[in-house]
């Protein structure tokens, strides 16, 4: 399993943004569903990796998040709310965002779990994913939040709905690199998997 603990990064200065945050983790399936743990941090538990990976980037997308993503067991049966879980991969998701708050990284994301040399790995690819997204304009998400990955044919319905030419939206997805941070989204899932094999 994966846990995600999302801290917010400076709830004095840009307010609470926890209900935003978990309006746009809403749509992931959860073990234990994303909520708020403890005043501006919030929580969840997913069994997949590729889960893990949409997560995080959804909360680096905005700028306002520590992510720490934890690779282990979490005590079964699970409760009913995030704040009453325990286990080791809350410990690890604990150690990776408290890392987080006392580094300077410029993409606030880390990675922890029984394999640390796998761990680092997972978190070198989500930085490079985050760098990617949080550098995306505000007219280049509005063009991607249409799309859906691996669809053909749908530049020129996007194009009629944001009233642009087919062109622009061409130019906005190559300038946002999505096409290349969607095929690299399932190399840091395989690492994120990996920290969990022993071998």
């Amino acid at each position: 399993m994966f846990t995600l603990t999302i801290n917010q990064t400076d709830s004095r200065r840009d307010g609470d943004q926890v209900p935003q945050l978990l309006k746009a983790l809403r749509h992931i399936p959860a073990r234990l569903d994303f909520d708020r743990s403890v005043e501006d941090e919030v929580q969840g538990i997913v069994d997949c990796p590729h889960q893990a990976v949409d997560a995080g980037l959804i909360a680096l997308r905005s700028g306002h998040w520590y992510v720490g993503i934890g690779a282990g067991p979490v005590d079964e049966p699970l409760p009913n709310q995030i704040k009453d879980a325990s286990g080791h991969g809350l410990v690890y998701a604990r150690r990776a965002v408290d890392r987080l708050r006392n580094s300077k990284e410029r993409i606030p994301v880390a990675v922890e779990g029984p394999r640390a040399d796998v761990a680092h790995d997972a978190e070198a690819i989500l930085r490079l994913l985050g760098h990617i997204v949080r550098d995306r304009s505000g007219a280049e998400w509005r063009v991607l939040d249409l799309l859906t990955p691996g669809v053909r044919g749908q530049q020129k319905a996007v194009a009629q709905e944001l009233g642009i030419t087919t062109q622009a939206v061409s130019k906005a997805v190559a300038r946002a690199q999505w096409n290349e941070e969607y095929a690299a989204r399932p190399a840091a899932a395989r690492l994120l998997a990996l920290i969990l094999e022993v071998g």
